[in-house]
């Protein structure tokens, strides 16, 4: 695969960052009120939920993108199926990652967060009505209990799942190791991984900036990746044939750094 240019970018004055970020804000809040009374009314169909839930990030998703001028630029879009359930992973390093996931999930696809996500204003309560999963990071057992529930509720409603498996957002944008989580769901749900490789993103939304740069985010959808052989004896094989299809996918710029000698 060719390696990708950097993207260019367009100078933004101070005047239009600001009013950028401080419509999408405006706009976050409207939609999120209004998303919340929609799960109310809906709360007792997790099915409905969800699929407000596509609704809202997709309307939202692509409204923070055009407004800061970034433009997903997919390869392989076809491999994102909406017909067939699948586990969609995504490298994080940027800001942008999460609007543009939650456009590109497609109909009947679930995010998947930390429980603690539950705390944030507004934002916490809206997804707690979504229906979409949330993970028990806060303990090893009760992390794997938690995967197994939720593959039965994956199981249940024919869900895909959307999940940036490294855990966090890297913040010099080389790839990190990435949680077990998502094996786990695999072999729970024996449903396909999906990579989505996100080229140089955090050079057009660093993590923690409020100045994103308007620009082209290439985004590679691959081929998905069978785990009907999966087992838990073998998870973290598993873990590392999917960290190894990033590295061998990312740019230079990208790419974990060996590890230093002991």
């Amino acid at each position: 695969m060719p390696e990708l240019s950097p993207p260019a970018f367009r100078p933004t004055s101070r005047l239009r960052v600001l009013w950028n970020i401080s419509t999408c804000f405006s706009v976050m809040i409207v939609c999120t009120a209004i998303y919340v009374v929609v799960c109310l009314i809906l709360f007792p169909s997790r099915r409905l939920r969800i699929y407000a839930g596509n609704a809202y990030g997709k309307i939202v998703g692509s409204t923070v993108f055009t407004i800061v001028g970034i433009k997903p630029q997919f390869r392989n879009r076809e491999r994102i199926l909406e017909s067939k359930p699948a586990i969609y992973v995504c490298n994080h390093s940027a800001t942008i990652d999460m609007w543009v996931g939650m456009w590109a999930c497609p109909w009947g696809g679930c995010g998947t967060a930390k429980r603690e996500i539950v705390r944030l204003p507004v934002f916490g309560l809206a997804y707690l009505l979504s229906g979409h999963l949330l993970i028990d990071r806060s303990n090893k057992e009760r992390a794997i209990a938690s995967m197994a529930k939720l593959g039965e509720l994956v199981q249940k409603y024919k869900l895909s799942l959307w999940m940036w498996p490294e855990g966090t957002r890297s913040r010099s944008g080389r790839l990190l190791p990435l949680k077990k989580g998502f094996a786990h769901l695999a072999v729970a749900t024996g449903l396909p991984v999906v990579p989505l490789v996100f080229h140089d993103a955090d050079l057009l939304w660093p993590g923690g900036s409020i100045r994103p740069r308007p620009g082209t985010l290439h985004i590679d959808v691959l081929e998905p990746i069978d785990t009907s052989h999966w087992s838990t004896d073998t998870i973290q094989e598993h873990c590392s044939e999917v960290w190894q299809v990033f590295q061998d996918h990312l740019g230079e710029r990208q790419k974990a750094l060996p590890e230093p000698p002991s």
